[in-house]
């Protein structure tokens, strides 16, 4: 019995059944015979026919060939009726795409499915349904236009992309990453760890800091720039960006996206630019030394020179005028080999190297407790050296004065109210075989708890003075480091100070 929803009143009931369900079916459902004279006929054709291919059920009881033919898009008719008569050959499923263009709708895509039978007659019988799949396709479309924009945009991008999901543990790196990375694509990561082990050491710390910020939910996205091993075996900077696009119900990140950018060449002007400036800040340190220097020693000079002459007019009787005389050239020749050694100094400016020589430290301990006789005329300061006479430190002289005289002069400077300042020097062999200079007093003290870090800070005073300046101490240390030496400082308040001096001289 041929079941026609149309026209056929035998099986009334069965007709209203199959009527509601197929009405139900957003697709067109057919039945479609094919028979030996190449006669189209289709016994069964749901009223969706209408709504879909906007072909009526009268239609397809006329010559349905001419009309499908008519309306299938001309690009997709050889592939059309080609696919339907190797169907019908080889009694095999038929399943085809193609574009028509309908009346009203204009232009649609469809898509066939059916399955194929042949009979005794030798008739073949289609027995399928058509899908409008117009939405589909353009979805497709679109999809298709945004990944070969994305494409372009990554392959003109200088920013390689990379995917982790945290699920699976897998990273997917763009071609750009694997470029940046100097890989192949059979050398990518399966899986972070292995990231990890090619990040410097030294960088990692951050590297993981700025990460777990991020998966933690403190910060928006994280941002870290660390240096990666490439498959030539050096090491090269990147900026790497991610962020968390995906979490668990808890906040546990699932999947991770982010950029690879490479950054070598900026971080290599970086690098240049900070070289630059250290020998920038060298070349001030250096100058600043230098006015330190002349203020300080040519100050204390010409402070004694005065001293001994204000002396020379209040003594009356003119007593010990031949003293001071004897004193006054004493005096004179320091001051001249002090403008000696600025002078070399000077030469030596504008050269990274400078001059060191062998110095007999007890004599310029003995130098400058010579200077500095009449510094302080209001006190009774007792200067002991220790030091061998035999004792020779390289050094550049110009420096060691200023240090041992800053050294001294601050001990006076800020001596205790309540007794006369005692200044010992003392040397020793440090346990790294290293010389040592220890220079001790009887002072105010320093509380290092307060001021410890701040001791040898630029402009930091510790105690009220009319000529504190603050300077005197980054002085000495940075000649003393210049020097490749260190200072160590050790106080009690109320009771003295020591600085020791190592020199690295071996």
């Amino acid at each position: 019995m041929v079941f026609d929803l149309y026209g056929n009143d035998d099986c009334l009931e069965l007709n209203n059944f199959y009527k509601k369900l197929l009405a139900e079916m957003p697709d067109l459902l057919f039945q479609f015979v094919i028979d030996s004279d190449n006669n189209y006929t289709f016994p069964l054709v749901s009223k969706s026919a209408d709504e879909i291919f906007e072909l009526s059920a009268a239609d397809f009881k006329n010559d349905i060939k001419y009309i499908i033919y008519d309306r299938i898009l001309p690009q997709d008719r050889d592939h059309f009726f080609q696919s339907l008569v190797a169907a019908r050959k080889e009694i095999k499923p038929w399943e085809i795409e193609f574009r028509a263009t309908l009346p009203k709708k204009g232009i649609r895509w469809f898509k066939i499915s059916s399955k194929t039978e042949s009979s005794a007659n030798g008739n073949v019988i289609f027995y399928g349904h058509v899908s409008d799949i117009t939405e589909l396709k353009d979805k497709e479309e679109k999809l298709r236009i945004s990944e070969e924009r994305f494409q372009f945009a990554l392959d003109a991008s200088t920013v390689g992309i990379w995917d982790w999901d945290m699920v699976t543990n897998r990273v997917f790196y763009s071609s750009l990453s694997l470029k940046i990375l100097e890989l192949e694509s059979t050398d990518v990561f399966d899986d972070p760890e292995r990231w990890d082990k090619i990040v410097h050491p030294d960088d990692l710390p951050k590297y993981y800091s700025d990460i777990h910020e991020h998966f933690d939910n403190k910060i928006p996205f994280y941002e870290n720039y660390h240096r990666v091993m490439t498959s030539s075996g050096n090491y090269k900077w990147i900026l790497d960006r991610g962020k968390v696009i995906k979490r668990d119900e808890n906040g546990k990140p699932l999947r991770v996206i982010g950029t690879h950018t490479d950054v070598s060449a900026q971080k290599e002007k970086e690098l240049e630019l900070i070289k630059t400036m250290k020998l920038y800040s060298d070349q001030n340190s250096r100058l600043l030394n230098f006015s330190h220097i002349v203020s300080h020693n040519l100050n204390t000079q010409a402070g004694n020179i005065k001293s001994i002459l204000d002396f020379i007019d209040a003594d009356v009787n003119k007593q010990t005028v031949a003293e001071m005389l004897e004193h006054l050239r004493t005096v004179s020749n320091d001051l001249n080999e002090t403008i000696s050694n600025l002078t070399q100094i000077v030469k030596t400016q504008s050269n990274i190297n400078i001059a060191v020589v062998p110095l007999k430290l007890c004599e310029y301990v003995e130098k400058t407790i010579s200077t500095i006789k009449g510094y302080d005329k209001q006190r009774n300061v007792t200067i002991i050296n220790n030091v061998p006479k035999y004792l020779t430190i390289n050094f550049n002289p110009a420096y060691m004065e200023s240090v041992l005289l800053n050294f001294t002069t601050n001990a006076i400077k800020y001596a205790h109210p309540d007794r006369d300042p005692v200044i010992t020097f003392d040397f020793a062999i440090e346990p790294e075989g290293f010389k040592s200079l220890k220079i001790t007093d009887n002072g105010l003290g320093i509380d290092l708890k307060v001021y410890g870090d701040l001791l040898f800070g630029m402009y930091k005073t510790f105690h009220k003075h009319e000529e504190a300046r603050g300077i005197g101490l980054y002085i000495t240390r940075n000649q003393i480091e210049a020097m490749k030496g260190t200072v160590e400082v050790e106080s009690e308040v109320g009771v003295g100070t020591s600085f020791k001096i190592v020199f690295n001289d071996m």
